[in-house]
């Protein structure tokens, strides 16, 4: 198993119990709220780390038939997992402080910092980009 693979897979692991995890999180939210929802974000957290556990699955899948070299198969395995793992901690930070339903919201009289443009950038760019690099690794594969 290459490391690029393994990296997904433990990831994999990893995501799918913090799933697990947070779900007992928003089952307790749930039945403790008079509306028996849980906050926004503590959901948001919950399927998303959920999801992510199956993307990293298709990480794994897609840099196993990759043409590239450990490194760039790595690199993007790394870059896509990183955006997922720091998305799902603002959800879990949003969830815990129970601050809002929308963090993209702006507050009247607020504006929006570059800051979060900017790292919304940073994502697409690792996730949709390191994605893209090991299905092209893969399509590269088709044609050798």
């Amino acid at each position: 198993m290459s490391n690029a693979v393994l990296i997904a897979i433990l990831s994999c692991g990893g995501f799918f119990t913090v799933g697990l995890v947070t779900g007992i999180w928003k089952y307790r939210k749930m039945v403790s709220s008079p509306k028996g929802k849980a906050p926004a974000y503590v959901d948001i957290c919950h399927r998303s780390a959920l999801m992510y556990s199956f993307a990293c699955l298709v990480l794994a899948k897609f840099a196993e038939l990759s043409a590239w070299s450990s490194a760039v198969n790595i690199a993007s395995v790394v870059a896509a997992i990183t955006f997922f793992t720091t998305a799902v901690l603002i959800y879990a930070v949003h969830g815990w402080l129970n601050n809002t339903e929308n963090m993209l919201e702006r507050p009247p009289g607020v504006a929006h910092s570059a800051g979060v443009h900017g790292y919304v950038t940073l994502v697409v760019l690792g996730e949709l980009g390191g994605f893209l690099v090991l299905f092209s690794g893969f399509l590269k594969s088709l044609l050798a």
